[in-house]
Order: structure tokens, then sequence, then C-alpha cells
């Protein structure tokens, strides 16, 4: 039997309630309670006066008194299957709901097997999808690049005329080529030209210097001579003073 449970709130607590049984217990309790149904709380419980029937009708029946007691007995057993009929139509009832409630259980089960299902195929056709649209934005974006592409092509000049321009272009890098060339050789001719005259320039200096030092040395000898001439004349005048 379960005990009264008390909640009692103050200074903004509250006390659990305290239980006399714990949930095993009340398990077990209501679990006989519904079996012997002896959970009504109006009147006598149906399996006491089922019992006290058969009782009366096993006592009666006990008696030695046959032709009193055939008719109490009658009586006592008509009244005991009327209890038991009662007895027994909660008992249908009980036996009925219970064989629905198995029913529902078991169409709920299987409800939920194919929601769970449903649920797994929709997860993969997700993944699916989301594949899919991986895919698609790949495949956009490459036709995007592509038509990129094709507006830069299409804003590009015909291929003739790149092509002439190419060839117009290759000629005058030729041309080019070709100046180039005859400025290389003209420069080189050039450098053997300067080479030469600086060659030549520094040979004439060289030969300057050579004649201006050849003149300075005929100068000194020339002067050297005169002085000695002069030298030679005064001695002989000195002489034919001397003699006369």
């Amino acid at each position: 039997m379960l005990g009264k449970g008390r909640k009692i709130s103050g200074r903004g607590e509250a006390v659990a309630a305290n239980y006399a049984f714990g949930p095993a217990e009340d398990d077990i309790i209501i679990k006989h309670r519904l079996l012997t149904r002896t959970t009504t709380t109006r009147g006598e419980p149906p399996l006491k006066k089922l019992q006290k029937k058969f009782t009366s009708f096993v006592s009666e029946f006990d008696k030695d008194d046959e032709t009193s007691n055939f008719n109490d007995c009658d009586k006592l057993a008509r009244a005991f299957l009327q209890e038991l009929t009662t007895f027994e139509i909660p008992l249908l009832k009980s036996k009925a709901i219970v064989d629905a409630n198995i029913r529902e259980k078991e169409n709920f089960n299987e409800l939920k097997d194919e929601m769970n299902r449903q649920i797994f195929q929709a997860q993969g056709d997700i993944e699916d999808l989301k594949m899919q649209l991986e895919e698609s934005k790949v495949e956009r974006r490459h036709k995007e690049e592509c038509e990129a592409i094709r507006k830069l092509i299409a804003l590009q000049p015909p291929r003739s005329h790149t092509q002439k321009l190419i060839t117009d272009l290759e000629k005058e890098i030729t041309k080019l080529d070709a100046e180039n060339t005859a400025a290389s050789r003209l420069l080189e001719l050039r450098k053997k030209q300067f080479a030469l005259l600086l060659h030549v320039v520094d040979e004439l200096q060289n030969t300057i210097e050579d004649e201006q030092k050849s003149l300075v040395e005929e100068m000194r000898i020339a002067s050297e001579e005169l002085k000695n001439g002069m030298d030679d004349t005064s001695g002989g005048s000195e002489a034919m003073v001397v003699d006369q």
C-alpha cells in the first residue's frame, strides 16, 4: 500500500515526497491488485465476494439435510456462477484490452520499423542528393569557366588577322636581326679602325719624341762644335800676337 506523499514549500525550497514503498514494490502491488481486482474503493472487492459465494456453496454442500440442502445448494451454485460470470466479464474485457494493446504495440513496432527504414532510406537519398549537388556545382563552375573562355576568344581578332600580324612581326624581327648583324659588323670594323688609329697615333708620338730627341742631340752637338771652333779661333789669335 502506498504511503501518503507530501510536499512542503517554504522559502522557495521544495521537500521531496516520502513513500512507504519503492518503485519495484509499487509495481508488484499494482499488478497484484489488477489480478485480484481489489482496486475498487466502493463495497467489497469482487474476489472476496466470489470467495464468500464459493465458501457458502461448499459449506451448504457439506450439510446432511438432503432436501433443504439441494435447494440451497442450487441457489448458492447459481449465485456463485452469477458472481463468477460477473467476475469473469471484467477479466474478458481486460484480456480484450491487453490483446488490443498487444496488437497496437505490434502495429506500432511495425510502424516504427517502417519509419526507421524510411528514415535510413531518406538519409541515403540525402547523401546521394548531396553528391549530385556537389557534382552539379562542379559542372556549373566548369560551364561558367568555358563560357568565360569562349567570350575571351570571341573578343580576339580572327585567326587570319592574327597570322598576318605574326608574319609581319617575323619579317620585322628578321629585318632587325639583319640590321643588328650589320651594326655589329660595322661596330667591329670601327673598333678595329679605332685600334689601328690609336696604334698609328702611338707610333707617330713615339716618332715625334725620337725626332725631338735627335734634334736636341744634334743641337747639342752643333753647340759643342761651335764652342770648340770658337775656342780654336781664340787660341790662333793669341799665338799670332805672341809671334809678332
